[in-house]
Formats: C-alpha cells, sequence, structure tokens
C-alpha cells in the first residue's frame, strides 16, 4: 500500500501542478497586458487633454467677452463726457442768423457739427430715434406727458435731447421726450 500510496500522492501534486499552471495562464490572460496599459495611459491622457482644451477655449471665450465689455464702458464713458458738447453745436446751428459775418460762424459750427456726428459714427454711436416714434421705456425718458387729440396714444410728440446709443444695444444716453395721451 505504501507504494500505492506513493503514487496516489504523486498523481494529486502532478494533478495540483497542472491546475497551478492553468490558473497561472488564466490569471496571465486576466491581467492587462503591456500594450493595454499603455493604450489606457494614452486614453486618460488624451481625456485630460481634452479637457484642458475645453477649459482653455471657454477661457479664451470670457477673456473676449470681458475685453469687449470693458471696451464698450470705456466707450460709453468718454461719449457720455462728449455729448454736451454734442448738444450745444446742436442748438448753435438751430440759432437763426441774419448778418454775413454771423453766417459764416454758423457755417463753421455747422462743419464742427458734422466733425462730431463723423466720430460718433466711427465709434458706433448712433442717435436714438425718438419723434414720431412708439414711446419705448428703455429707450426714452418721458419727462412730460400731453394730451393731444392729433397724435396717436403712447407716441413721442417732442424731443427735448436726444439719446443715443453703442452699437445699437446698449443706451448712452436715454431720449428726454415727451409722450402724448
Amino acid at each position: 500500500m505504501s507504494n500505492q500510496k506513493k503514487e496516489t500522492e504523486e498523481e494529486i501534486v502532478k494533478e495540483t501542478e497542472a491546475v497551478t499552471e492553468e490558473t497561472e495562464a488564466v490569471e496571465e490572460q486576466n491581467e492587462p497586458s503591456e500594450l493595454e496599459q499603455l493604450e489606457a495611459k494614452v486614453k486618460e491622457w488624451e481625456e485630460k487633454y481634452l479637457r484642458l482644451y475645453a477649459e482653455y477655449d471657454n477661457f479664451k471665450k470670457r477673456s473676449q467677452r470681458e475685453k469687449d465689455a470693458r471696451y464698450a464702458d470705456a466707450v460709453a464713458d468718454v461719449v457720455t463726457e462728449f455729448l454736451p458738447v454734442a448738444d450745444n453745436l446742436e442748438r448753435a446751428v438751430a440759432i437763426h442768423v441774419e448778418s454775413e459775418e454771423a453766417k459764416s460762424v454758423l457755417e463753421g459750427v455747422n462743419l464742427v457739427k458734422k466733425q462730431m456726428e463723423e466720430t460718433l459714427s466711427k465709434l458706433e454711436v448712433s442717435e436714438i430715434k425718438a419723434l414720431g416714434e412708439e414711446f419705448d421705456p428703455n429707450l426714452h425718458n418721458a419727462v412730460m406727458h400731453v394730451e393731444d387729440e392729433t397724435a396717436a396714444d403712447n407716441v413721442v410728440v417732442e424731443e427735448f435731447m436726444k439719446g443715443y446709443r453703442y452699437k445699437n444695444d446698449r443706451v448712452i444716453r436715454y431720449s428726454m421726450v415727451k409722450v402724448a395721451n
């Protein structure tokens, strides 16, 4: 029996070794190969790169918007300081003169007024249309109200001070108006 026992033990050892080898082979197959590990790292870095690129792109867009807003603020601030000059030029041109000397001065004032309008136009600053338009609280500041049967309801019948806006979307100064009915 000892021979038989020995043979049985040897068979068990052989079977155990075979199972161990099979287990190791299966484990090796389950472990990611070096190529798979590298591919996983490449994928991870690619995802990080795409996230970083998206963040950078968003930063550029946000920076450009902020820069545009600062420029618009600067234009509005400067133009606001020059609007009283434009108002005074308007008043000067509206004066009726008779003498030749006064007419030549008025012609010079007209040229200065035209230059002011061109400069505002280059800065993309435009007048807000008011007279005859429907009252819009986003563009007009109603300082008077009048009952007028000849005018339609809620229509601007007189403009006391011109309004201006930058790029047709940002109001620099509201038009001061009188509204009918």
